[in-house]
């Protein structure tokens, strides 16, 4: 047996010491080391090739989401550490857990203006919870273990390590490589809740008339589904969420309310945010998205807040009671709390309240899905996608069109992470690729990706890594022929004074199936339900381009625009 390996066996052997299954990447010349030990060594590591740095990284995104194991993505020096940057920024501030490793020039021509020299520490450094450029071979899996034990403990994030040429060479001793199996997964080491916290949080609820619980993503990450259902249903309380908390409740659950904010909250149900006496946000950071830009809670409601990052107690509201701690943790203590008042428990009528506003809510949906307007209108596709996907389909959605009516009207009826869209920062060109790393994540499930026009073209090109994989993934694209989200604010914002927002129309189900999809072009409703089924039941990738009413002209469940 060998006593050491090279620096990329060691990065090789130290991944798979740590559990990882699926690598997403892009070669370049500096990535040959680290190449040819995936190619030499016998391990259980499937890397996928990419066409994009920023696919990479998007698809070891949706990989974390959906699984709960660190998504790993790799790339080359220069180009290849610039273009991985979205990703990794999406995933720190969503709080998942990516490891983004690039490789990078020698160490000893630093300085020297080789080809792609860039810093990458100072590059990665604002944009990950760990990040470093490891300059000696020996010191890989140290590096791997704290970058580990970084992403998953506490708030998860991302990292980075940075991975010269010629450490790659140099040996590093085989006694050093081990991985702490807690840092497989996500959230690790979890942490309780301060004592007494959780009383005072419980009874600051029990005093109010009107409460309403606000879950962020949170509740979803930390596996604490369950611990909530209980909560709400033994005190009838209503469950609103941010767009990252969708499946913190199925949306079919009775005491789900929905999206609450300005992108998929509807009147309806912003009518619950005002009403509110008390707003719980649990494992929700209050930011701009959810709160309309603080329109609500307003000055005069109190707030209780559960979250595993102490920063965000206080940052946007008075907090009546702070409870810093694993939420799945933090909610199996409310629940015991509860049970000690088992007999004296107030019932705040939430499944009414919610009853009544989904009522109102699904009637204006249903009257725009029965329209009969000459073009299709969102709400239609929403609806027949409703009407088709499986109990255990993933859908991701990019930040454009298709968003906010996913998010208002989706109707899973599974809590969980089955909803995944890039709402930390919203690049476009997520959803396309982040659909592989879900299926990568989760095989057996159907993923459906939907996207606008605009979108489709950032990132087309990863078409052909969903052929090669034979993924059977459905597209559905909003085709309007605008990068609709800015055309709609310019409506609203700006008098319908038009600018640089139009583009030509493109036959995406023509590009889809030279890249070697089967695919359909749809331009009347009556066609949507027959060809979404065929789509579904094709064994391979399909993609459905869906002529679509402009957002601009659209009833979209936008309160705001400007996020």
């Amino acid at each position: 047996m060998r006593n050491t390996l090279n620096g990329a066996e060691a990065m090789v052997r130290s991944l798979e010491a740590h559990g990882v299954r699926h690598i997403f990447g892009l070669c370049g010349d500096t990535t040959l080391p680290f190449y040819d030990a995936m190619h030499n060594l016998d391990h259980n590591i499937t890397h996928v090739l990419t066409r994009d740095e920023r696919s990479a990284t998007y698809m070891a995104d949706a990989y974390a989401r959906v699984t709960g194991r660190v998504g790993v993505c790799e790339g080359p020096s220069g180009g290849g550490a610039t273009y991985i940057l979205p990703g990794l920024i999406e995933a720190n501030e969503s709080s998942y857990a990516v490891l983004s490793i690039t490789t990078d020039i020698s160490v000893a021509s630093y300085g020297k203006y080789p080809l792609t020299e860039v810093d990458q520490e100072a590059l990665m450094r604002p944009l990950t919870k760990f990040n470093t450029v490891i300059r000696r071979a020996d010191h890989i899996p140290r590096m791997v273990r704290q970058a580990f034990r970084a992403m998953t403990t506490g708030r998860s994030g991302s990292s980075h390590l940075g991975l010269p040429y010629d450490i790659q060479y140099d040996p590093v001793p085989v006694d050093d490589i081990w991985g702490d199996p807690k840092h497989q997964t996500f959230p690790a080491y979890r942490v309780a809740p301060e004592p007494g916290s959780v009383g005072a949080a419980v009874e600051a609820v029990l005093t109010a008339k009107s409460p309403l619980i606000v879950c962020g993503g949170g509740v979803v990450i930390s596996g604490a589904m369950e611990d909530l259902n209980r909560l709400a249903s033994r005190l009838d309380l209503a469950v609103a969420s941010s767009v990252s908390g969708k499946g913190s409740l199925a949306d079919t659950h009775p005491l789900s309310l929905g999206v609450v904010g300005s992108n998929g909250g509807t009147d309806e149900t912003w009518e619950m945010m005002e009403a509110a006496d008390l707003v719980v946000f649990m494992g929700c950071r209050a930011g701009s998205t959810t709160t309309s830009r603080w329109e609500a809670p307003k000055p005069g409601q109190r707030i209780v807040h559960f979250d595993s990052d102490p920063m965000t107690i206080g940052a946007n509201y008075p907090t009546e009671v702070g409870v810093v701690g694993d939420l799945k943790l933090a909610l199996a203590e409310v629940n015991a709390y509860l049970d000690t008042r088992d007999g004296d428990l107030p019932s705040f009528g939430g499944a009414a309240k919610v009853a009544d506003i989904k009522e109102r809510k699904f009637a204006r949906f249903q009257a725009l899905v029965q329209n009969d307007a000459e073009l299709i209108v969102p709400e239609q596709i929403i609806d027949t996608l409703n009407k088709n996907l499986p109990d255990d389909a993933i859908v991701v959605s990019d930040p454009g069109t298709s968003c906010p009516y996913y998010n208002a009207y989706s109707q899973q009826k599974h809590p969980g992470r089955q909803y995944i869209t890039n709402r930390a920062h919203g690049a476009l060109g997520y959803s396309l690729s982040a659909a592989i790393g879900a299926w990568y994540g989760r095989p057996g499930s159907k993923v459906v990706a939907m996207m606008g026009d605009g979108s489709f073209a950032f990132a087309c090109g990863e078409l052909e890594t969903v052929v090669r994989a034979n993924a059977p993934i459905t597209y559905i694209v909003f085709s309007n022929s605008a990068f609709g989200w800015i055309k709609a604010s310019q409506y609203a914002d700006c008098e319908k004074r038009y600018y640089n927002v139009d583009f030509n129309r493109t036959n995406q189900a023509a590009v889809a199936a030279a890249f070697g999809l089967k695919t359909w072009k749809v331009e009347k409703t009556d066609d949507l339900d027959r060809v979404m089924k065929e789509a579904f039941a094709h064994d391979g990738p399909t993609l459905i381009d869906v002529i679509c009413q402009p957002l601009e002209e659209a009833a979209a469940p936008v309160r705001r625009w400007m996020g």
